[in-house]
């Protein structure tokens, strides 16, 4: 019997091939991109789950500052973690990491390399986070404090086949490091990243040997400089645990009176704010909806035309139950077809997704891999296709099995059928949704436009910049010899990368600051041609001169003196640190951040021997020269660390990088949703003019023109594209509007935008449509009324 369904099936496919085509074409694209953005979606939500104990891990951060200008740290003072694991029973273990700015260049015999990505760690890095340590003792992984873990990839860098376990490496300085584990490359999916791992004992080693201020690493409560991971007990009350870690420090350090302990669940570190507001869950949430919605045009594709053509299959289906065929039986045998084309379609969209893969990691910035030995993707897959199936089968089945006999034989059945008022509806939800994705790119280009092309406050065109190392030592002789090259205008140093000054500090005091204020201000030591190099221009008073009283002058941002209530600032007085002195001069707000976020407090302070960080202005036409003299000199300076800069214009576009690729994929997605729309469409044009052939040799041979044959059959569909309009417009202004509170900096909505939509939407449904209506409108009249 089921063989018999499937032969009927495949029969019924193949007398209808272009129905079949269209059906088949709209499903295997739905299908195809809808399994995409969801191994999207599942890649993200993924993120940290692999631990075993993932849901007991939280991050320490703190909330610090007073009034406008607070901040969170997502790093943490050192002592905290060993304070907390004593004394307070909630908490079982407690690892911190430090990323490595020590090590940098590693050796083993003739191989040298930099390396970026290696961090100081307490051992319980792998016990409480399951990162497979395959050498070496996970209990115990650094046997001294000269002892080194890497990862599987870089061991074979390093020693090729060699066991690696007991091998020395050198690093700079001349220290050497002892090979005692190996681990397996971290997961793509984990935030904490690293490739080799030293033992945080050596960082606090040469941190606090000889301090003469007596800081060691157990009451240092002034460097923020540590990533701090709990593993807590079940059942912790989170807030209260949160007061008793800021108790501890408040015992050790009691002027930190302004700091706030948050823990962050390990699981939501990827998609949310530190504060537990949103984050990159909005995308996912976004995406998540489109691919529902694409696949949700899918089926409404395939249900108009399976209803529409139901008037066309009514006396089959009379003929085959007054042969004594059971409702259940003709139900069967439509969801068999269903489930026939769909099998054909997925076939496809497998054979889609391998083809397209590798651009759609492109284009997302991810590493997904489609391998159909993994139960996860099957997961992926079972769902979106029985998901996509029950929507798009069961109702079609049923109004074709529910036809009486005498009425379709009596042709009243199509009187039945013809004005179904759900494909109407579903033909507006189609070209609804279609507009509000055209709305959604015009309004996500334009503001990744927007920040792209807004005033920063300084001059960042043909700017490269890197940090000296060595070079600092003797940045005159640098600077003079890069001012000698052709194509380089001028040559500058700062403490920070203007990008994104990533220091902060609430350590400052001025007239007025009232009792338990504190204002976080990010500073930056410059030299006297900083500002001139980047056009930054002065509201009032001066900058420095290089003189040497400069180093007790101060020049503030617009937004800190708001923030101080000082209504005229020049000349009163400043403190950063323990370096007292006035204010000299207020430069106008610059971005030194994402356009997230507002404008933070800034001060520059004068003090050339911390400003490490070269800026380097070219004329833009000879780029390279300048790229290779600078080359050059670090080569001098300093020898075998590897050469990095970068442009300050590719710098600012890398911070609104996942910005920009969701804006592409948005693009995409929009774009194939319309395409789907529109076989949609196609099929139904088709569809009616093939039953209203008789009606229209009829008009033509009454003297209707094409123009008016044209109109009449578009009519119906302009109608419902028009309704579908004013439906999208409130909910993509709803949506976008909602999309840009997430930036402080952005574009006002614009009637244009939705007028362009709607226009849009208009002219690519009147192309489809009119294929169709302009072939019929130009058939032999003759024929149409003799085949009828």
């Amino acid at each position: 019997m089921i063989s018999n369904y499937f032969k009927i099936a495949w029969r019924n496919l193949l007398k209808s091939k272009f129905y079949t085509l269209i059906n088949g074409a709209g499903l295997t694209l739905g299908l195809g991109v809808g399994i995409l953005i969801l191994l999207w979606v599942q890649d993200e939500l993924s993120f940290d789950r692999f631990h075993k104990n993932s849901e007991s891990i939280y991050k320490l951060e703190n909330l610090v500052g007073t009034g406008s200008s607070k901040q969170i740290w997502t790093s943490t003072v050192a002592p905290i973690a060993v304070l907390g694991t004593r004394e307070l029973p909630e908490i079982k273990a407690a690892v911190r990491m430090s990323y490595n700015q020590s090590y940098i260049l590693f050796r083993y015999k003739d191989k040298v390399f930099n390396e970026e990505k290696s961090m100081f760690t307490d051992p319980g890095l792998f016990s409480v986070f399951d990162f497979n340590l395959i050498k070496g003792d996970p209990a115990k992984p650094f046997i001294d404090d000269n002892s080194i873990v890497l990862t599987e990839t870089t061991a074979r860098k390093y020693f090729g086949d060699e066991d690696p376990i007991g091998k020395v490496m050198g690093a700079n300085d001349r220290r050497n490091f002892t090979v005692t584990g190996i681990v397996r490359d971290l997961p793509k999916n984990s935030t904490v990243q690293g490739e080799m791992f030293l033992p945080i004992g050596k960082l606090f080693k040469d941190m606090y040997s000889n301090r003469p201020d007596g800081r060691n690493r157990d009451n240092d409560f002034h460097q923020f400089n540590y990533d701090t991971y709990f593993l807590l007990q079940p059942n912790v009350q989170i807030a209260k645990l949160a007061v008793k870690l800021r108790n501890i420090h408040l015992r050790n350090k009691p002027d930190d009176t302004d700091l706030t302990y948050l823990l962050v669940p390990l699981v939501k570190r990827h998609l949310y704010q530190s504060d537990g507001s949103n984050g990159g869950i909005e995308t996912v949430r976004m995406f998540v909806v489109i691919a529902l919605l694409i696949l949700g045009i899918a089926c409404i594709n395939y249900v108009n035309l399976s209803t529409a053509r139901a008037m066309l299959r009514a006396k089959e289906v009379s003929m085959r139950k007054i042969v004594g065929a059971a409702r259940r039986q003709l139900f069967t045998q439509f969801i068999v077809e269903t489930a026939l084309i769909f099998g054909i379609a997925s076939a496809f969209a497998v054979l889609f997704i391998y083809s397209l893969l590798p651009l759609y990691n492109q284009l997302s910035g991810k590493d997904l891999t489609f391998d159909l030995t993994n139960i996860q993707i099957w997961k992926v897959i079972a769902l979106t296709l029985l998901g996509t199936l029950a929507v798009s089968s069961i109702y079609p089945a049923v109004l074709l099995s529910s036809f009486d006999p005498l009425r379709a034989f009596k042709g009243k059945a199509s009187a039945q059928i013809s004005d179904v008022a759900l494909r109407k509806v579903l033909v507006i939800t189609q070209f609804a949704v279609s507009v509000i994705l055209i709305i959604g790119t015009f309004v996500i280009s334009s503001q990744l436009q927007y920040i792209r092309s807004k005033a920063l406050g300084y001059d960042k065109a043909h700017v490269l910049s890197f940090n000296m190392r060595e070079m600092g030592k003797h940045f005159e002789a640098v600077k003079a010899d890069l001012l000698s090259q052709p194509g380089i205008t001028s040559v500058t140093r700062a403490s920070s990368f203007i990008i994104s000054i990533g220091s902060q500090t609430g350590n400052n005091d001025w007239d007025g600051k009232e009792k338990g204020e504190t204002m976080m201000i990010r500073p930056m030591a410059i030299e006297k041609d900083f500002l001139s190099f980047f056009k930054m221009q002065l509201a009032y008073g001066a900058g420095f001169k290089g003189s040497v009283s400069d180093s007790t002058h101060f020049i503030l941002n617009e937004t800190a003196v708001k923030a101080a209530r000082l209504t005229d600032p020049i000349g009163k007085r400043f403190k950063l640190w323990d370096r007292e002195g006035t204010i000299i001069g207020v430069v106008k707000d610059f971005h030194a951040s994402s356009m997230r976020q507002t404008i933070d407090p800034a001060v520059f302070y004068y003090e050339p021997r911390d400003s490490y960080q070269i800026y380097i202005k070219t004329t833009g036409q000879n780029a390279e020269n300048a790229i290779a003299a600078a080359g050059r000199s670090w080569k001098k300076y300093n020898g075998d660390f590897e050469f990095h800069y970068a442009f300050l214009d590719q710098a600012f576009n890398d911070l609104y990088r996942s910005e920009q690729q969701s804006g592409t994929l948005f693009n995409l997605f929009a774009g194939i949703a319309i395409l789907i729309s529109c076989l949609g469409l196609f099929g139904l044009a088709a569809y009616t003019a093939q039953v209203r052939k008789r009606e229209i040799g009829v008009r033509k041979v009454l003297g209707s023109s094409v123009a008016g044959i044209v109109g009449l059959l578009a009519k119906d569909f302009i109608q419902l594209i028009l309704v579908a309009i004013v439906i999208a417009v409130p909910v993509a202004w709803y949506s976008m509007n909602s999309w840009l509170q997430d930036f402080a900096y952005k574009i006002s909505l614009s009637w244009w935008m939705f007028a362009a939509a709607g226009g849009m939407a208009l002219a690519v449904a009147m192309l489809t449509i009119s294929y169709q209506s302009i072939r019929a409108a130009l058939m032999n009249p003759v024929k149409s009324l003799r085949s009828e």
